[in-house]
């Protein structure tokens, strides 16, 4: 634009105005969302029997949550009904030994799992896992991974929620819709994104990284 000609108070009501149209379309109320397909999470003393004694896991790419990261390792998830292949192991390691999939998965492989937070495994049902070295049966941790968003406190404070809150979700796309009774998940470790499994995204039509709308607090 030529500002030659035009008085200083035009100026600044210029800029003003630039100003104030950037804030208002900031996605100060958006948080992108990833999709997660089915993983494992594995103890130490797990992956010393499917892989061998102090093996270490492969890092294959760094995912959205600071320090996680698939691995180059996978193992078969063996149900009453059927068999899940090549099932992407992730890391770090845990305290406990989980495996999430999705509804259609369990029905794939005749297991009834329960919506559960991470780490929440009291009452879940077990699996046999198979690696290269053997199968090994854990007596639970087979969830379908409630739908949440990591928020740093920060981010936290700035949607004016706190960590265990409920939120609304506005999708917009194709498929347009409110997602209900997301969980918020907020610490110093967690970056900004809204976890999902294949099913919601599905059904929403969502894609890896589209912006979603927090409606705020139920």
């Amino acid at each position: 634009m030529n500002y030659q000609g035009i008085t200083e108070q035009q100026l600044i009501e210029i800029v003003t105005q630039a100003v104030i149209k950037e804030l208002s379309t900031r996605d100060d109320d958006k948080v992108p969302v990833g999709i997660s397909v089915r993983h494992i999470h594995l103890t130490r003393s797990n992956i010393d029997w499917l892989f061998g004694r102090n093996y270490q896991l492969t890092p294959k790419k760094a995912l959205s949550q600071p320090g996680q990261f698939a691995c180059e390792e996978c193992l078969d998830v063996i149900g009453p009904k059927g068999v899940l292949t090549k099932v992407r192991v992730l890391g770090p390691e845990r305290n406990a030994t989980q495996v999430e999939l999705s509804q259609t998965d369990c029905r794939t492989i005749g297991i009834n799992a329960p919506v559960r937070d991470s780490g929440d495994l009291e009452g879940t049902p077990g699996i046999k896992l198979r690696g290269p070295l053997g199968e090994i049966e854990i007596p639970k941790g087979v969830i379908i991974a409630d739908r949440h968003i990591h928020m740093s406190p920060a981010d936290a404070e700035r949607f004016g929620l706190k960590d265990g809150d409920r939120v609304k979700v506005k999708i917009d796309g194709v498929k347009p819709g409110v997602m209900e009774h997301v969980l918020i998940r907020s610490g110093e470790k967690h970056r900004l994104d809204m976890h999902i499994d294949t099913d919601d995204g599905n059904a929403f039509m969502l894609k890896q990284g589209q912006l979603v709308t927090v409606l705020g607090k139920e």
